[in-house]
């Protein structure tokens, strides 16, 4: 019987995780990995119980994106086909960076090509100090074309111009310092930094952080000016009226834990 690509559990305070289960391919992915992997992110999103999703990996590499089969076999089909294979992968970045739920990398090695992008659509990235990273498509005569958007939007346009065109590798310390993850630790200590910010994630109200997810998402790319002053001031009297920000306000005055924060 075939392994699975990845294992999914969801443990008892609504923690869901995704473990990458194919080391011996460097956690690559192929086609069926793309669909089942975007297929098993909705399912998550729209499940009630689940507060965040992390991302991991098992293995020495956290991903090292395409795997070189699939990339050889595609190689063998017209532009029409390669646009819908490319449109799964589009897809499958686009539901990680746009789910609902905060999202947490665990980087314990190498993560390339589209494991960059897997890192980049994550809320937080945490990384082991001997992890690497490295956009190598231009020399297969490719270009990182699908994750770009969310790989420049995480270390911006100047580093992008260098490390998309040199295909260098950079080191964990490097990521950090241009924004691609959050932090760095040693290895052992990776699950360790993992589980604070998890506590540090389930102490907010899980329709504010879905609601400051979109917020971001909303601002970042808009000019500040009359139409942005009116949304985001919208936004802020319909979460007040809320029942989870009442519930938020009497606990903060009562000194207590909120709902969703009690064990």
């Amino acid at each position: 019987m075939e392994r699975p690509f990845f294992i999914q559990e969801i443990g008892d305070k609504g923690v869901a995780r995704i473990t990458l289960t194919r080391p011996d391919k460097h956690n690559a992915f192929n086609d069926k990995l793309i669909v089942e992997l975007t297929q098993a992110l909705n399912g998550l999103d729209s499940d009630e119980r689940v507060r965040l999703v992390v991302l991991a990996a098992e293995g020495n590499s956290f991903s090292a994106g395409a795997d070189l089969n699939w990339m050889k076999s595609m190689a063998k089909f017209g532009e029409a086909e390669n646009l819908a294979d490319a449109g799964q992968l589009a897809g499958l970045m686009s539901t990680l960076d746009g789910l609902s739920k905060p999202t947490l990398a665990l980087v314990q090695g190498p993560a390339i090509g589209g494991g960059v992008g897997l890192v980049a659509c994550c809320d937080i990235a945490i990384a082991a100090e001997s992890a690497f990273f490295c956009l190598s498509e231009v020399r297969l005569g490719l270009s990182p074309s699908v994750i770009s958007p969310y790989v420049i939007a995480a270390i911006g346009r100047r580093a992008a111009r260098r490390y998309f065109l040199t295909a260098e590798r950079f080191p964990a310390a490097e990521a950090k310092r241009l924004g691609l993850v959050h932090e760095v630790t040693p290895g052992q200590g990776l699950e360790a930094k993992g589980a604070e910010l998890i506590e540090s994630l389930l102490q907010g109200g899980p329709g504010a952080q879905a609601a400051t997810k979109d917020l971001i998402a909303h601002v970042a790319d808009s000019p500040i000016g009359p139409d942005i002053s009116a949304d985001t001031a919208a936004r802020i009297a319909r979460l007040r009226v809320g029942e989870e920000a009442q519930e938020g306000m009497e606990a903060f005055f009562a000194r207590r834990k909120p709902d969703w924060a009690k064990d």
